[in-house]
């Protein structure tokens, strides 16, 4: 790569070869000679744009959250069209793509990344926990429209779903659950907080 290649333009290219390679090879495999072959540059660039591995890995998952933040409020947005249900089974999918998965288990064991991601999440597990707030953001505006009941705590609400949806999505089937099996866990999640609908 050229010397005088813009910083976005790096860290763009940087961040979509390590996904690939976090894809590909799981979290193991994602190192920064990985991620400088995969990307077809020499391992100094991501030193020259990064000051070490984790400070690239933190602006990766801050990437990650800048685009489910951007997810959240076109979902908040869409409230009121389609079903609950639908609207939920997609944000999941979403939510719990393989590169996010991915992210959380190495924000998890990684201790230096946790610390660094501190300055912008001060608590809970990054990603999950964006993605818990967006969620719940959503959750409010369909009890505005009273498609959820007055009397549900969004807040646990938001949490039973991601708590759940992240063991279902990185449990061990060897591979993501199918959109029947996301629809079960769902309906059963939220079946009191539907009006009309009890348990």
């Amino acid at each position: 790569m050229p010397t005088g290649v813009a910083l976005h333009d790096a860290r763009a290219r940087l961040f979509a070869a390590a996904e690939r390679v976090l894809v590909r090879d799981g979290a193991g495999g994602l190192t920064s000679r990985a991620v400088t072959e995969e990307a077809g540059v020499a391992k100094g660039v991501l030193h020259r744009h990064f000051a070490d591995f984790d400070d690239f890995l933190a602006e990766l998952v801050r990437d990650r959250i800048a685009r489910l933040t951007a997810e959240a409020g076109e979902l908040r947005e869409a409230s009121g069209s389609a079903t609950l249900v639908s609207n939920l089974v997609e944000v999941f999918t979403g939510i719990f793509a393989p590169v996010n998965l991915g992210l959380v288990g190495i924000v998890m064991t990684r201790d230096e990344l946790r610390s660094r991601l501190r300055a912008t999440t001060p608590r809970g597990i990054p990603i999950l926990t964006e993605a818990t707030a967006g969620l719940s953001a959503y959750l409010e505006a369909e009890r505005r429209l009273g498609r959820i009941t007055a009397d549900t705590d969004i807040d646990v609400l938001a949490l039973t779903l991601i708590g759940t949806g992240h063991l279902l999505f990185a449990g061990e089937r060897g591979g993501p659950p199918d959109a029947s099996a996301v629809r079960e866990v769902v309906e059963a999640i939220i079946v009191g907080a539907e009006p009309g609908v009890r348990p």
